[in-house]
């Protein structure tokens, strides 16, 4: 069975089994000095974090990190599997039809209404937030599946990138598994493509060991040492220097990186120019998609060029789920942007904007934007709809500081009626 963060295996049972793990936690190194990795059985799951972070597990668990990937259920599946909201149909006339059949979930080909293909759901990419992909095991192989969920539209849509015809033979690499899951044992040869997977010895979804690095050492020391205080074999992010925290992040929200190392030898902690050749080339800032290269974004603004400090972490918790709360990351501006730490923002805008300014930072100053990377077709839309996303170049959008002054105006308007 995938070792999947829903935590259905019992405390008692998961601490049992890490007495078994007999490997050490760091990264085995060849003879030439270069490093091999870790190997599935030094994680121990998310799960075995519960006994003694009961509170941060049950925050993460809510994270749009945590859900970016999971088993296809019927709880994690968002699309509608019944008629005729099941449906989406090709330009050419063929159909994908979404169907469950038992416990299962299938996308089915549909050619002048002939069965041509029938195709399981087996994995779930995407916390659903904007969307979700799908995966799906042709042998020990993933290839993605050519429909998608389109959040905000609440449809099927095809999935991104994909021709304007049906096809199941799109693959998924251990780079896409890299970003989407916390480990993947690939189990073909560097540099066969389509690459293959031991399905057996996936973590899925972001979670506490991406970031604190495989816990099973820990783990079996803190059962067997509880007195012992301060963490054993574990890594612990809050003690890295600004670079290392940018360069964990970036591993996923730096843009193009081309690797030169196999996926998933980085390490939090680690330089992550020693694993990829990072895209540098891209130094105008209109060139870069909100989706996917938020860190060149932030690194383009003033407020991460004026100090020596300010990090991803700095602004987003990344043990609780703070997705969509404006107040919460507006004040969080207003602690280094405010009138001699009076916790008064210093705002130009002030005198037009009111309390506004207090409570939303965040609609002026990173608004949403279309991306130019994620978009979808819809049914009987025959342009693509882009996916919108907060852009993370902080600066000042007048176009968006009209639409808020309008839209303060018209609740004034209404309020007064």
């Amino acid at each position: 069975m995938i070792k999947h963060h829903s935590a259905v295996i019992t405390i008692s049972l998961i601490l049992l089994s890490v007495f078994f793990f007999n490997e050490c936690i760091s990264n085995e190194k060849n003879d030439d000095g270069t490093v091999t990795g870790f190997s599935y059985h030094e994680y121990s799951g998310s799960a075995s974090c519960m006994k003694c972070h009961r509170d941060v597990y049950d925050a993460h668990v809510k994270t749009a990190h945590f859900k970016t990937s999971s088993i296809a259920s019927g709880k994690t599946l968002l699309g509608s599997f019944n008629d005729p909201y099941n449906k989406y149909l090709f330009p050419t006339g063929a159909m994908v039809v979404m169907e469950k059949k038992g416990d299962s979930f299938y996308q089915v080909a549909y050619i002048n209404s002939i069965e041509t293909k029938r195709q399981r759901f087996d994995l779930v990419i995407g916390s659903g937030t904007k969307g979700q992909s799908f995966a799906s095991w042709a042998g020990d192989k993933l290839v993605q599946m050519p429909i998608t969920y389109f959040t905000s539209a609440h449809q099927w849509s095809n999935s991104p990138g994909y021709p304007g015809r049906i096809a199941f033979n799109r693959p998924i690499t251990s780079r896409c598994l890299e970003c989407h899951s916390t480990y993947a044992e690939k189990i073909s040869a560097e540099g066969i493509e389509p690459e293959s997977f031991d399905k057996n010895k996936i973590l899925l979804g972001v979670d506490c060991e991406k970031c604190h690095g495989p816990g099973a050492e820990h783990v079996k020391f803190q059962t067997n040492n509880p007195d012992v205080k301060n963490g054993k074999f574990i890594i612990n992010p809050a003690t890295f220097t600004r670079q290392q925290t940018l360069d964990l992040c970036a591993l996923c929200h730096g843009g193009r990186l081309d690797k030169i190392k196999p996926s998933f030898e980085f390490t939090a902690g680690d330089k992550l120019a020693d694993y990829f050749r990072i895209d540098t080339a891209g130094r105008n800032i209109n060139a870069i998609d909100v989706h996917g290269n938020q860190l060149g974004l932030l690194q383009a603004s003033k407020c991460f060029q004026k100090t020596t400090t300010l990090s991803c972490i700095t602004c987003h918790n990344s043990h609780e789920n703070e997705k969509g709360n404006v107040s919460l990351f507006s004040q969080r501006c207003i602690s280094c942007h405010n009138s001699d730490h009076t916790g008064i923002p210093v705002c130009k805008m002030t005198a037009s904007l009111g309390e506004t300014t207090k409570k939303d930072c965040i609609s002026c100053h990173m608004p949403e934007q279309p991306s130019m990377a994620i978009s979808v077709l819809l049914q009987g839309n025959p342009l693509p709809v882009p996916a919108t996303m907060h852009t993370h170049w902080i600066t000042i959008y007048p176009d968006a500081t009209k639409k808020m002054l309008s839209q303060i105006k018209n609740r004034v308007i209404e309020k007064n009626k």
